[in-house]
């Protein structure tokens, strides 16, 4: 019989994982592209990175950094359970939707979440929003049941938009997002998803996963859980250097064998809601000359795709451990058929240095762990 209660309990710990399947979508570059929108958008609305992570640094939020994202998952909300494809992003902390009570285009074109169909619906007086480069989402908070994958969180905070003025979001190839950051950095003082797996023993171990593909299917994130079959050799395991945002320190970054930045190292966040590798313009423009990237058309810096198996590999050096991304994983085959670089300018210099982003040209090529119960980041070889 002892076995029997041994086998229940491995059933119940596996029950204790999800993994939710990520899509890869038509981005929202290529959306506005097939519309003649692009050049129009980019020059109303020029990037401002920094103010994502640091919304001081500017009037506004802007969202042009999810110009690029393909990865959408799917989550529900309510009871009867209401679908929404959200982002799933470690560089945010809150989970929102769009509501029926938002009659903007932006939310026309989505799915909205109607409190008036669930059972397990609590709303709130408070109101919350966030500006954007392209507009603003405002709305107010509320409590419902939210299904992540097999998990399902009852009385989960979240946002609902009642206004999303704006072009961004109207073409955005998802509904809303799901913060995966710490809550120190959500508004509202909101509790993130995770944060409340945790609390409620929703899952295994208290950490998640992310596994990228550059192919149309099996892509992921796994809540509570690694799947050592996504990756090769060993995790290599990474302290952070602050629990807002999954920063981590880079000791420098090389190209044949030598500094081309971050010389005496920097400040980095693992951001699964950028797409490109982010950084000071003086390291980024030392890696494009190098690679023979050409000026910016459209956001993006051009490169000659007849050079890609002539380029080097570019080191991330992190913790003493050496992270290359090899020329097939910094350099993006367009639809169009052209070449571009996976690097963009982003100034702002952190308390503790220079910051750099590492986004999904970075997570393609490895599987990374969030780990809140040791304060670490792993990553591994995606296989």
């Amino acid at each position: 019989m002892k076995w029997l209660w041994l086998l229940g309990l491995v059933a119940v710990a596996q029950g204790l994982q999800s993994k939710i399947s990520l899509m890869k979508k038509k981005t929202l570059r290529q959306t506005l592209t097939d519309h003649g929108l692009l050049e129009d958008f980019l020059a109303k609305h020029p990037p401002s990175l920094a103010a994502k992570y640091f919304p001081t640094a500017a009037s506004a939020e802007p969202l042009t950094n999810y110009m690029d994202l393909e990865y959408v998952g799917t989550i529900s909300i309510g009871s009867p359970a209401q679908e929404f494809s959200v982002l799933f992003d470690t560089g945010s902390a809150n989970l929102w939707v769009p509501s029926v009570y938002c009659s903007d285009g932006a939310c026309a074109d989505h799915r909205r979440y109607n409190p008036a169909l669930s059972s397990t619906y609590r709303g709130t007086t408070t109101s919350v929003s966030a500006r954007y480069g392209t507009g603003s989402m405002m709305g107010y908070l509320a409590y419902d049941t939210v299904r992540v994958g097999d998990i399902q969180v009852p009385n989960q905070i979240f946002g609902l938009s009642k206004t999303e003025p704006g072009s961004f979001l109207y073409y955005a190839p998802f509904d809303g997002f799901l913060g995966l950051a710490f809550p120190s950095v959500a508004f509202s003082r909101a509790t993130p998803v995770f944060d409340n797996m945790m609390s409620q023993g929703l899952v295994s171990q208290d950490l998640f996963s992310i596994y990228l593909t550059p192919n149309e299917n099996g892509s992921f994130v796994m809540f509570g859980g690694i799947d050592d079959t996504c990756f090769t050799g060993n995790l290599s395991w990474i302290p952070l250097s602050a629990e807002t945002y999954w920063q981590i320190k880079v000791d420098s970054i090389t190209m044949y064998g030598r500094p081309i930045a971050c010389p005496y190292g920097c400040q980095s966040i693992v951001d699964s809601g950028t797409s490109l590798v982010a950084g000071p313009a003086a390291g980024i423009n030392n890696i494009q000359y190098e690679i023979g990237a050409g000026g910016a058309r459209n956001g993006l810096h051009t490169v000659s795709c007849s050079f890609i198996s002539l380029l080097p590999d570019i080191v991330f050096i992190i913790n003493g451990i050496q992270f290359p991304l090899p020329p097939q994983a910094y350099i993006r085959q367009l639809r169009d058929g052209s070449c571009a670089s996976g690097f963009e300018a982003f100034d702002f210099d952190s308390a503790a240095g220079e910051l750099w982003i590492l986004g999904d040209v970075f997570l393609r090529r490895y599987y990374s762990v969030f780990d809140r119960a040791n304060g670490m980041a792993g990553l591994a070889p995606a296989a």
